[in-house]
């Protein structure tokens, strides 16, 4: 198939590429791109690939929770609030699928992906949680996530998801893909960067936000070598 990566990806940045469908659990000599998000594209990527629609699901089994790697992040809130299952409401109003959650170790405050994670199958084996090194935003895992298995812990917090959601309003509503830096321990990199006066900072079309600091901000057509000099 065919993408569009300055329409597919959250920055808008990217040309247009054939991408393969991967339909099988089985290896793919190439970089999957879930759901475009916290991606940047360059002029001359090749071998690509997202995952079948068949990975898209979510079921409870055998009193565990069993997510497709290709399952939105929207679609997995919604699925724990209906069944009052807790500890997935850090994902309100968070963009990406499983599969790019699992593969940074995606979190919110105290809450990380991770924490009620039980295995994975990666590629055409299942690995337990205790075989993957988990740590701030960033694992070891190598290959295609297909499934994640969870415990359930039921007792969904509204009163949490409000509490999360109100946090992250001061975040840019535009062309962005978050955060660009992790958080050094002790300090905030969005502080870092106005610190050194680049809060604001635009070269062309593209900048660090003026309402959050961490956020590169594309305004218009912005290019992939202007993102990666901001970088």
């Amino acid at each position: 198939m065919t993408i569009d990566f300055s329409k597919f990806t959250s920055i808008k940045i990217g040309p247009k590429l054939d991408v393969k469908v991967v339909d099988e659990r089985s290896k793919f000599d190439g970089t999957i791109i879930g759901g475009g998000n916290n991606l940047l594209i360059a002029n001359s990527a090749s071998n690509l690939g997202v995952l079948d629609n068949k990975f898209d699901f979510l079921k409870i089994e055998n009193d565990k929770l069993i997510i497709g790697a290709k399952c939105s992040n929207a679609k997995i809130y919604n699925f724990c609030k209906k069944n009052n299952i807790a500890n997935f409401e850090f994902l309100r109003n968070i963009p990406g699928e499983l599969g790019g959650l699992l593969k940074m170790n995606a979190g919110l405050l105290n809450f990380c992906i991770s924490d009620n994670l039980v295995e994975i199958c990666i590629d055409n084996k299942i690995l337990k949680k205790e075989e993957i090194l988990f740590e701030y935003r960033k694992t070891n895992i190598k290959g295609i996530i297909f499934f994640a298995k969870f415990n359930i812990k039921f007792g969904f917090n509204q009163k949490l998801s409000d509490e999360i959601f109100n946090k992250r309003k001061n975040q840019p509503k535009a062309n962005t893909f978050g955060s660009v830096f992790k958080n050094p321990k002790g300090n905030y990199a969005a502080k870092l960067i106005e610190d050194v006066g680049l809060k604001g900072y635009r070269i062309n079309n593209i900048s660090f936000s003026k309402i959050h600091s961490n956020f590169l901000i594309n305004h218009s057509h912005a290019t992939f070598n202007d993102a990666l000099y901001l970088i």
